[in-house]
């Protein structure tokens, strides 16, 4: 869709058409060098060499791999981290606990930093919102299409369901992460428990009041033809492509509009130089005035801090190197 829509300005003026990075043909034919495994099965790679996939806690599906080498006399434990969640992240479940290893690589992306607590971070999400509907404002929230949008998702639901704030049109404007929450829905075995029993109470905890899904390029478009007070959930998390930027173009110069961020911003991305205060940007080659009041909030990352990554090591030891041990 990104390669059509730049074919389609580039027709106008005249330039060479961009060629597709893949088409979906390839990524179907990819399919089959993929193979499912569940958690905790250890499985035999080759001779001399087992695996064992566990939940990483970081995002569905995210994984820690041990892998045991036997060579010669020697048997060894190695664990690979992959990316860590933090304890107490909606929906997925916290890591496993690791006890024994003789290698291990660990992750580090907070490894120098603690988040903000979720709770606080929560309480100022509640308050923008409120904030904003009491306005009749609209709240853009730039997200990851994968974990990020579906936490928000969730917080927000719950919001709703406990009367915090009234029903209002949630939009969900990314085909992406419509289908990365429909992969959720299908997978609830590996929500937590507090998942788990929201959904055994007959609420789901996905679909808030009034969530309006939006695949098309013209179901999109109609939501800034909307002048209710709403929340534009939009990719990309850090505002450098997708239809996050049209949403921005639409509100930045709002003085009433909230922006809100919260993942991080890389450097030299729009998301960033909203978050160091720009007071002019440029999207789509316009300049754009930015008079929305730009939140950030720092703890909704799915990665563990610095704390979380020291509490998951704790368990730690050398291992026996005596052969396998039994899943936890």
């Amino acid at each position: 869709m990104e390669a059509e829509w730049r074919n389609r300005k580039g027709r106008r003026s005249g330039r060479k058409e961009t060629d597709l990075l893949y088409t979906v043909k390839d990524a179907e034919k990819s399919l089959k060098f993929f193979e499912p495994v569940h958690y905790d099965d250890i499985l035999s790679l080759t001779d001399g060499m087992e695996v064992r996939f566990r939940d990483a806690g970081h995002i569905l599906g995210s994984a820690i791999i041990e892998l045991w080498v036997e060579e010669g006399n020697q048997k060894k434990k190695l664990v690979f981290s992959g990316d860590l969640g933090g304890l107490g992240q909606p929906i997925v479940k916290d890591p496993a606990v690791i006890e024994e290893g003789d290698v291990l690589w660990l992750e580090s992306t907070y490894g120098d930093r603690l988040h903000r607590s979720k709770e606080e971070t929560v309480t100022e999400l509640l308050g923008i919102l409120q904030e904003a509907i009491r306005s009749r404002a609209k709240v853009i929230i730039p997200a990851f299409a994968i974990e990020r949008t579906q936490d928000i998702i969730f917080i927000i639901g719950q919001f709703m369901r406990k009367g915090r704030i009234p029903s209002v049109p949630v939009y969900l404007d990314s085909p992406l992460a419509i289908s990365a929450t429909e992969i959720f829905q299908r997978n609830q075995e590996s929500f937590d428990q507090e998942t788990k029993d929201l959904l055994l109470g007959g609420e789901n905890p996905l679909e808030p009041p009034e969530i309006i899904c939006t695949r098309t390029t013209e179901e999109s478009k109609k939501i800034n033809e909307d002048k209710r007070p709403g929340i534009i959930i939009a990719a990309s998390g850090m505002c450098e492509a997708g239809r996050i930027k049209h949403h921005l173009k639409h509100h930045l110069w709002r003085e009433t509009s909230h922006i809100v961020m919260i993942g991080y911003q890389a450097e030299g991305t729009l998301g960033r130089r909203l978050v160091d205060g720009a007071s002019r940007v440029r999207i789509f080659g316009e300049e754009i005035a930015v008079k929305a009041r730009i939140h950030t909030l720092g703890g909704f990352s799915a990665h563990a801090d610095q704390r979380g990554l020291l509490s998951w090591l704790a368990p730690f030891q050398e291992s026996s190197s005596s052969g396998l041990r039994q899943p936890r």
